[in-house]
Order: C-alpha cells, then structure tokens, then sequence
C-alpha cells in the first residue's frame, strides 16, 4: 500500500496537517497540566452524541425523500402486468451497490438490458431471446421515458443535485481513494504517540463515517432500484399495451366500434363507457336499462327473445362518465352464441348482470358467466370489467301482496324483508360472486325500488375500476390502428423512394 502512494501528494498532506496537530498536541498538554482533560472528553462525547443525534434525523427525513420518490405500480395495469412488476421490484431489491458502480457506463447499459430482459420474458416466454421481440422506436421511447422521469426525481428530491456535476462526483471519488491511504498511515502513526488522544478520534470518525456511508450507500442504492423500476415501469407499459408512440390521450376520441354505436343518435367527443347488459331471457333487462334512463327508451321484454342484436343506448346522467348501455338477447337465446358473448364482453367496460330473485334454477346464467370468466382468464393482459348484479323482481317474492319498501336487509324484519336478503345471498352463492356485488331491485311500473339509492350508488362506486378498463381498451384500440398506420405511412414512402430511384441512378456523378 506504501508503495502506491505518491511521495509529494503525501508530503502535501503533511504539511497542511501539521499546525492543525502541533495544536491538537499543544491543547491536549495544556488541558492535561490543568486536570481538564476529562472535561473536554466528556464535552467531546457530548458534542459527538448530539451531532450524530442530527445526523440520524436529517437521515430519517432523507430516507423519506427517496421513499416518496420511489416508482409505484400504476392501478391501470392488467393483473399480468402486476405480476410482471413483482419480478422488476425483486430484481431492484436484490441489487448490490457494489457491483453495479455510477461511474460505470457498461455496467448500467447491462443493468438496463437485464431489467428489459425481465419483463420480455414474462411476455414472450416462449422466445429464445425474448428481447429481441423489442422495436427499435419502442426500446429508445422506453429509455427516454425512464430517463426523463429519473431526471425529475433526482431533481425533486436530492439537495444541490442542480449543481451537481458527474465530473465532481468522480474528482472526489479519487481523491477520496487517495486521502483514505494516506490518512491510514497517519491513524497508525498518531495511535503509537498519543493513544488517548487516538481512541477518541476514532470513536468520533467512527460515529461520523458511520452517518456518511449509510447515506452515500442508500444514495447509490436508490439510484440503481429508481433506474430499474422506471426502466421496468416502461417496459411493462409497452408490452401491456399503455405505451404507444403516438402522444395524447387514448379515451379522447371514440374507438372505431363506439363510433359506429354513436352514430344512431348524437355523436360524442371522447370514448363513452360501455355497460352491458346481461342475463336470460325476461329477466328484466330492458325494464333496468329503463329505471337507469329514467325513462322509457326501450321495449320491457314482455315476449321472449324481443331483443335482436346489440342495441346500443346513450347514457348521460350526472356523476357517471358519459356512457353506452348496450341491450343485449337473453343469454339462454340462440342468437347469443358464446363467441358473440365473448366478443361483447371484451368491448365492455362494466357488465350489469340481470338475474330475477323468483326463479332458482340459475344453472344457464352460471354457465354463461363460467363461460366470460374462463375468457377473462385467458387474457390476462386485460383488465376484467367490473361485475354487478342486479337482483330483479324483488317484489314477487313471497309474500306477493306485501309491498311496504324500504326494506332493511342487514336485520330483516318481516317474512317479504327476510325472503328479499335470502334471495340475494342465493344469487351470489349460485352465481359466484360476492353478495356486496348483488343489489336487489323492483322494476315494475309503480314499484320501482333501490335504482338509485342502491344499484345506481353502486355503479358510481365502480365507475374508477371501469375507466381503467375503458383506458386498457383503448390502448389497445390505438395500437391496432398505429400499428395500420405507421405501416401505410412506411410503404408510401417506399413507393416515393421506389419512383425516384431510377432518376437518382441516371444523375451524373460530380
């Protein structure tokens, strides 16, 4: 170690230490000649207590900076890109400091292709390199995403890191590599003339450098997990749908299906919700769309099969997002085969199930929401849309006549309120589905019963989850057309290039 330190750089250190130790030397025999010495002991101990005191707060209120700047999962992603955000937190938490060094160019272009590699695998993983699934425009929007909001963190969050310059963090790591040998030889040296004085500097450095190297360690480790979580955040957002090139919003245009459904009345300027309405055949799913209105706009299903097709309803009430209620046949018709119910439920963003509370026999509605579930699960890159379900008919439970609502189903009092919170914990059993997600209504003329005190409470309570549906939609809705489009645009300027290659060969050369 002797031998790798330079003579002159030592012998300048010397000299720049030696008055500040002739009078440690010199105040230490003063305050030994007069018995002070005790005394400035425990005044040292004091002071170093009450400075190591502040520097663990300051720490503490560091520490909370850099936890408020931690990248969090976005409440938008599918439940497939949760899990796949699991994976980047674990690859962030496992990272050392020490193996992947700041100053280090390579070792974080790595860093950034491993956390890339994470995520492609997830999506691909049937892929031998399933990086390599990733454009060129996409792997260079990812980066420049994640570096932006790197640069905003750091900026927000880090003191001086404004005026901060990379060159001054690697001056000062050299010299700090340079200053800690030399001063080792220093601590043998003064440990052999004054021990006392020694111990008592070494306990303060050691309480001093303790403070540093935490923060300077959690600074780096920070800075390494924010580099993996934003790298991955973006990552996620690419393969998820959510991150197209094109800038804006997605909802702020109608998709293509929502424009065709607009077009029978007045058209809108931003992607309605689309509710859709399932269940059987009279189950009351007209009647419910018209309670929702307010007001007639469609036939109540007093046949069976009265209703052909999708029959798309514009909805706009206060609190709810402007909305498409869709009509839909009773799902034990024959026009609503599987495939059309999937192809519907995949353009919805909330379904209101219908399921009338006089009839037990559940078994076709059970198979039929079997059926949606088994197709929800196998897209795991989209979000479900959130489920009610509207208990219908309430007012021909026994005892029939009875009709007094409101009724208390928390503590029923009376055969018809004990009959209504039975029927309700009967439909969630045999439908599945949690009996918070069941709301029992009356929609017979004159007896329209807890539309909006309850189901319509209860859609508004749902409307966050389904906008998130609705913005995965239209994700994916936007990633089909620019996908079309940038290839149209690509093969018209082929055709351009294709058309002036000949004159571009005939033009003299200089």
């Amino acid at each position: 170690m002797l031998n790798r330190i330079d003579p002159l750089r030592l012998l300048a250190l010397t000299l720049l230490a030696l008055p500040p130790l002739a009078l440690a030397a010199l105040g230490t025999l003063w305050l030994w000649e007069r018995d002070a010495l005790l005394y400035w002991l425990a005044g040292l101990l004091a002071s170093a207590a009450a400075g190591y005191g502040l520097q663990y707060l300051l720490q503490r209120r560091e520490r909370r900076l850099l936890a408020e700047a931690a990248t969090e999962p976005n409440p938008d992603w599918s439940p497939r890109a949760e899990a796949v955000w699991r994976d980047v937190e674990a690859l962030a938490s496992e990272l050392e400091p020490a193996d992947w060094p700041l100053d280090d160019s390579a070792r974080l272009m790595e860093l950034a292709r491993l956390t890339l590699e994470q995520v492609a695998r997830r999506y691909h993983p049937q892929a031998d390199q399933p990086l390599f699934q990733l454009t060129v425009p996409h792997t260079l929007l990812i980066l420049e995403r994640a570096s932006r909001d790197l640069r905003r963190d750091i900026t927000e969050h880090i003191p001086f890191s404004h005026r901060l310059r990379i060159g001054d963090l690697l001056r000062l790591q050299r010299w700090k590599v340079t200053a800690d040998q030399a001063f080792l030889v220093y601590r043998m040296g003064r440990a052999v003339i004054n021990p006392l004085d020694a111990l008592a500097s070494e306990a303060w450095r050691n309480l001093r450098d303790q403070g540093t190297g935490i923060a300077q360690a959690e600074l780096h480790g920070w800075l390494l997990r924010a580099i993996v979580r934003k790298i991955g955040y973006y990552a996620i957002d690419l393969y998820s749908g959510r991150l197209p090139l094109a800038e804006g919003d997605p909802t702020a245009a109608p998709t293509p299906r929502s424009r065709a459904d607009l077009a029978q009345g007045a058209p809108g300027d931003a992607e309605p919700l689309r509710i859709l309405v399932l269940g059987r055949t009279n189950a009351g799913k007209s009647s419910l769309i018209n309670a929702l209105f307010g007001r007639l706009v469609t036939p109540a299903d007093t046949l069976a099969d009265t209703t052909r097709g999708l029959i798309p309803y514009r909805l706009e009430r206060e609190g709810l997002t402007q909305a498409l209620v869709i009509d839909t046949p009773g799902c034990d018709s024959a026009w609503l085969t599987e495939e059309r119910l999937r192809a519907a439920a995949a353009d919805a963003d909330l379904i209101l199930w219908a399921s009338p509370a006089h009839r037990p026999d559940r078994q076709v509605e059970r198979a039929c929401l079997d059926a949606l579930r088994a197709a929800q699960a196998a897209r795991p890159e989209h979000r479900p849309p959130p489920l009610l379900v509207a208990a219908t008919h309430v007012d021909l439970l026994r005892p029939a006549r009875e009709w007094q609502p409101p009724y208390d189903l928390r503590e029923p009092s009376g055969p018809k309120a004990t009959n209504i919170a039975a029927a309700v914990a009967a439909i969630a059993a045999d439908l599945a589905v949690p009996i918070a997600q069941v709301v029992p209504v009356a929609l017979a003329e004159g007896r329209v019963y807890n539309v909006d005190d309850g189901l319509w409470a209860m859609l508004l309570d749902q409307q966050e989850a389904a906008l998130r549906t609705r913005l995965l939609r239209c994700l994916e809705a936007r990633r089909r057309a620019e996908d079309w489009d940038l290839l149209r645009r690509q093969l018209i300027a082929t055709g351009r290039l294709l058309k002036a290659l000949p004159q571009r060969l005939k033009a003299p050369r200089a």
